[in-house]
C-alpha cells in the first residue's frame, strides 16, 4: 500500500527539470533534493527516472528496497505547486501472498522523509496518508 505526503511550495524550479518523455509531469527536482538528504542518512539511492505517473527512485536500506516517487502538475509555472511524494516497500510475491513484511505506518524511511519535508519551512500544507 502507498504511503503519501502532499505539500505545496514554489521552492522547486520545474522549468529546470529534464523533460519526462512519457508524460509532462514534474518530479525530478523534488527527488534530487530528497536523494541528497537520504544519501546523508546512509541510504543507497538511485538517480531519479521517469514513469508515466511522474518520477521515481529506488531506495535501499540493507535488504529492504523501496520505490519513492514524486509528481506534480506544475501549471501554471508562476504559482505554488502541489506535490505528491509516495513511498512503496518492495515485497516478494510470497510476502504479498502470506501478508508478510508490509510497510508499517511507522516505517523508518517514510518517517525520515516526512521529517525532512516538515523541517523545510518553504513547504506548506503538508498532509500525510499512511496505509500501513
Amino acid at each position: 500500500m502507498a504511503h503519501l505526503i502532499s505539500f505545496t511550495t514554489a521552492r522547486f524550479d520545474v522549468s529546470a527539470e529534464a523533460p519526462n518523455p512519457i508524460n509532462p509531469i514534474a518530479g525530478q527536482s523534488v527527488l534530487l533534493w530528497l536523494r541528497a538528504e537520504l544519501l546523508q542518512a546512509n541510504y543507497q539511492v538511485t538517480e531519479p527516472d521517469t514513469e508515466d505517473w511522474g518520477w521515481y527512485m529506488d531506495v535501499r536500506d540493507g535488504e529492504v528496497v523501496y520505490l519513492v516517487g514524486a509528481s506534480a502538475d506544475a501549471e501554471p509555472l508562476d504559482a505554488p505547486v502541489e506535490w505528491i511524494v509516495q513511498v512503496h516497500k518492495h515485497r516478494s510475491i510470497t510476502d504479498k501472498l502470506l501478508g508478510r513484511h508490509r510497510m508499517a505506518a511507522a516505517d523508518p524511511l517514510f518517517a525520515l522523509i516526512e521529517r525532512i519535508i516538515r523541517a523545510d519551512s518553504r513547504l506548506q500544507q503538508v498532509s500525510v496518508t499512511s496505509d500501513g
